[in-house]
């Protein structure tokens, strides 16, 4: 790591590589699709803080890209938990499996997240109001494991997207869209580039 030739990318995609390589021919393998499950069970199902955290790492980390929210180690994250996100999500929250890739390390998550936003959600819309508006968006999910925990999740949506529908956007004059980019994943015959004006 002191060498001036090491990077640290390349670094992390070569050992990625070669755990894929090795964990299938000698172990040990955990089935992550089942262990990711449960933790999402328990995040939005049974919506229970502890049961959550008993299935990460020691010292985990939690990154929603847009708005910055999680946590990082267990008390930050723990807290996060309990009193910003698993409370916060509205009763008729939905996620639509689009895809999902599963590695030795690794569970991708495409799917599409949807609610109507009849309470405060600070993990999502940090401060802002309930607006009663319903809301339907594309969320991707890369969760890392070591062993059989979780040891972090990197979250990505589209946060225009969810501003336009709450209404705290408007998309007139600018480059983004609302529930039709969700709609969009899932449904091809829905035109594209109608937001570049020479097209």
């Amino acid at each position: 790591m002191g060498s001036a030739h090491f990077n640290a990318d390349n670094a992390r995609l070569a050992y990625d590589r070669t755990m894929n390589f090795l964990v299938p021919r000698v172990g040990p393998a955990y089935d992550l699709e089942a262990l990711w499950e449960k933790h999402v069970d328990y995040e939005f199902t049974t919506r229970d803080a502890d049961l959550t955290m008993g299935t990460m790492v020691a010292q985990p980390y939690v990154n929603h890209i847009p708005t910055m929210t999680g946590g990082v180690g267990y008390l930050d994250l723990r807290r996060f938990y309990k009193d910003y996100f698993i409370g916060a999500n509205p009763d008729d929250t939905m996620q639509v499996s689009v895809s999902r890739t599963q590695g030795v390390r690794q569970v991708v998550d495409e799917l599409i997240f949807s609610f109507t936003h009849d309470r405060q959600m600070d993990w999502l819309l940090p401060g802002v109001a309930p607006t009663g508006r319903k809301v339907r968006f594309g969320l991707v999910g890369v969760v890392r494991f070591k062993g059989d925990k979780l040891c972090h999740e990197h979250i990505y949506w589209d946060q225009a997207s969810v501003l336009v529908q709450v209404g705290l956007l408007d998309p007139k004059g600018l480059p983004v869209v609302g529930v039709e980019g969700a709609d969009k994943i899932t449904d091809n015959s829905i035109p594209s580039n109608h937001l570049i004006a020479s097209w």
